[in-house]
């Protein structure tokens, strides 16, 4: 008699645990508690202004907040930080494995009334490709307990004018659950939000999940070109921060306007609202032509035409045709 002929009460107990059918696998879609956003934008759109004054804002609305800044300059954090440069993960890295130790989480990472902030960095220039130096920081914070910490919300700043390698990370690798863009009204902003949907298009046909959940439309002087981009594209407008002199002051001196007690408050409450439900969505990149469209064609040289040269245009003057010295075989 083997031991599961035995009738006692553990065996039948476990056989009866046994007959039961197990819970099917969930495949809807994965949810987390920490929202992961990244946000990319051309350099010098404000995204790193606007993502100090949200993340502020946010932490003051009692979410807890990591920044993390992924672009090579490394200036995400320092109008949060009053314009002090915060030491990144890529020196840090470096210069702790030259002293035989390792890095820790007060090494990096630093907190303004509820924000907490550090920058990847990048490597000097000439020395090295600044997409491995996001993979390489990525790795690090994974080391540092990244999907242990119990953060709302994990903001992203990414540098738009590139999306390979590991500029493109978060999309391609489904690192974020979604993307946001940070665009003016100018041709080559948008030329950048647009070349981002690009990315999320092709890597949500590829089977990846990340998408779109809106533009931050940012210097906003009312002329309507990044309004219309949203509309064609297909994504929502999650604020509208204008073209005024006081936060361009402001800005430049490191000041926090995304505060509860100044005259933009409302704006980033909004803004910090409308980041938080915005739902991803798959958007519809425009051709060159459609980015284009989206102008008078007096204002980005729309009516140029592309006049083919000739081997006569290349060579300054005549060309004659000579016979080819090509041997050419009949076929058998």
């Amino acid at each position: 008699m083997t031991m599961l002929e035995n009738s006692g009460p553990d065996v039948t107990a476990l056989r009866d645990e046994a007959s039961h059918e197990p819970d099917p696998v969930h495949t809807g879609p994965v949810t987390k508690e920490t929202q992961i956003i990244a946000i990319y934008g051309k350099g010098g759109s404000g995204k790193s202004f606007a993502l100090s004054n949200l993340s502020y804002m946010m932490a003051q609305q009692g979410k807890r907040v990591l920044l993390i800044g992924c672009d090579p300059k490394s200036d995400t954090t320092s109008l949060l930080f009053g314009g002090k440069a915060c030491p990144t993960i890529i020196e840090t890295s470096s210069a702790k494995k030259l002293a035989g130790e390792e890095v820790k989480i007060e090494d990096v990472c630093f907190q303004r009334d509820g924000v907490f902030a550090m920058e990847l960095g990048g490597p000097e220039v000439g020395r090295g490709c600044g997409g491995r130096g996001i993979i390489h920081g990525f790795e690090l914070l994974e080391k540092l307990g990244f999907h242990d910490w119990g953060f709302d919300f994990v903001l992203l700043d990414f540098l738009g004018d590139v999306v390979c390698g590991g500029f493109g990370l978060p999309i391609a690798r489904d690192m974020c659950q979604k993307v946001i863009v940070v665009a003016s009204n100018d041709l080559q902003s948008l030329y950048v939000a647009n070349n981002v949907c690009k990315a999320v298009d092709y890597f949500g046909k590829m089977g990846g999940n990340v998408g779109v959940a809106g533009i931050l439309i940012n210097k906003d002087d009312g002329t309507g070109e990044a309004q219309a981009f949203a509309a064609e594209v297909g994504i929502p407008i999650l604020a509208s921060i204008p073209a005024n002199e006081d936060i361009r002051r402001k800005s430049a001196n490191y000041q926090i306007i995304g505060r509860p007690d100044t005259e933009w408050a409302s704006l980033f409450e909004e803004l910090a609202i409308n980041v938080a439900e915005a739902q991803p969505a798959s958007p519809r990149p425009l051709t060159q032509d459609g980015l284009l469209g989206l102008f008078k064609p007096e204002d980005t040289g729309g009516n140029v035409e592309l006049v083919p040269a000739t081997q006569a245009d290349m060579r300054g003057g005549t060309y004659e045709q000579k016979p080819s010295l090509e041997v050419v075989y009949d076929s058998v």
